[in-house]
């Protein structure tokens, strides 16, 4: 027999989670599945920006992220040689409660959230269950069917059926929905070095060497490394070998190349294919499409997580009502992408930009810098530095919690 009800979201990412402790503190029967058994994973998106800890401070929840161990990042910069830089987003600038980026494991976020889900009644989040597909009635998607990690299948019908299932997600594929496709010149590679405790930085610097430039992200006893490369390169890069990757590294990263022996193999590397892509309709009847299964966001800025989880309090502050009345139509549904749609494509035509301004020339060996324009704007006008900053820790139109779910 089908169970049953009101909301059931796939994926238990930040924009699930987001949503179902939202849909639950109005009072709606919701259900999270999420395929793993726990929210355990390496190189996710772990920035949690200004804007995002307004809303937890909002929910109640501050205080209890203040407790996760974190590090912090109040400048954003581009080096311009050996021993110098220019700023190129200073969060230090805006007047918000909370003026940097919390570098936090992104399990621990998620734990935080389901956590504080599971104090309300009519939420359930269900671990090592996976969407496998729809259930339709009529043209009208009416739930979802799951596959849990013992084998066991079964379906839950819902009033309303959610996608975070990341940018491969099932459920889009399922409800034959298809992003537009945007070209990306760049792949990532994420490794972690060890990091020195007397190692102190609050500056996010990319270093530019050689057809490739890297971010080193401080986190709690390591480095976290973005190595960024022109797009397709992963299989050479494998055939090459670990050894030929740590003297590329150490290359790229001078200050570090005493560690890159951490590098054992090139298991220790995980391939990330960047994606920029966003759907035209981002629902079908019955069914709506947030996060990544929405837009898939380039990792530059590092803004996806924060457009994820902007998108899931949109939606929860629109459709809450609905929902309580039975009453979740295409109109209801389209209101959402009307409200996101501007500053997802805002953000998808800078990044689209600073691809073609600065990724590219870098890994196509045309420069090994930002533009000389751009630094001498930045170096004559220091307090422009605003602008990125806003952008990338609040964003456009900025969301914040419905009055049903602060605490």
């Amino acid at each position: 027999m089908a169970e049953r009800t009101t909301c059931v979201i796939a994926g238990g990412g930040p924009a699930g989670m987001v949503l179902g402790l939202l849909l639950a503190r109005a009072g709606i029967d919701v259900q999270v599945l999420e395929k793993h058994a726990d929210f355990l994973r390496d190189f996710r998106g772990d920035t949690v920006h200004p804007s995002t800890m307004d809303l937890l401070d909002e929910l109640g929840l501050g205080e209890r992220f203040a407790a996760l161990p974190r590090s912090e990042l109040t400048e954003i910069a581009f080096p311009t040689g050996p021993n110098d830089q220019v700023v190129v987003g200073d969060l230090r600038r805006l007047r918000v409660r909370h003026p940097y980026i919390a570098i936090t494991p992104q399990w621990d976020l998620l734990t935080l959230l389901a956590q504080a889900a599971e104090e309300e009644p009519t939420f359930t989040l269900r671990m090592r269950t996976e969407v496998t597909g729809l259930s339709r009635e009529a043209g009208r998607v009416r739930g979802v069917r799951y596959r849990t990690e013992d084998g066991t299948t079964g379906e839950i019908l819902a009033d309303l059926t959610v996608a975070c299932d990341g940018r491969h997600s099932t459920v889009r594929r399922e409800a034959g929905l298809r992003p537009r496709e945007f070209p990306v010149p760049i792949d990532a590679w994420w490794f972690r070095l060890p990091r020195d405790p007397n190692d102190e930085t609050s500056t996010l610097t990319p270093r530019m060497h050689n057809r490739r430039f890297a971010i080193v992200i401080p986190r709690e006893g390591y480095y976290q490394i973005a190595y960024i490369a022109k797009k397709g390169e992963d299989t050479a890069l494998r055939a090459a070998g670990i050894e030929r990757f740590r003297d590329e590294v150490a290359a790229v990263l001078p200050s570090l190349a005493d560690r890159v022996d951490a590098l054992t193999s090139m298991d220790d590397v995980k391939h990330l294919d960047i994606r920029l892509n966003r759907l035209r309709r981002w629902h079908a009847e019955g069914l709506l499409c947030l996060g990544d299964a929405a837009h898939a966001m380039s990792p530059i800025g590092g803004v996806g997580i924060n457009l994820a989880v902007q998108d899931a309090v949109a939606a929860a502050t629109l459709l809450a009502e609905p929902l309580r009345r039975g009453a979740v139509d295409a109109r209801a549904l389209g209101r959402v992408r009307v409200r996101r749609l501007p500053p997802t494509a805002v953000v998808q035509r800078l990044q689209r930009i600073l691809h073609r301004l600065v990724a590219e020339p870098v890994v196509e060996g045309r420069r090994e810098g930002p533009p000389a324009p751009m630094v001498a704007l930045l170096r004559r006008l220091p307090w422009l530095s605003i602008v990125p900053a806003y952008l990338i820790g609040v964003g456009i139109r900025p969301e914040h919690a419905p009055e049903f779910a602060r605490r």
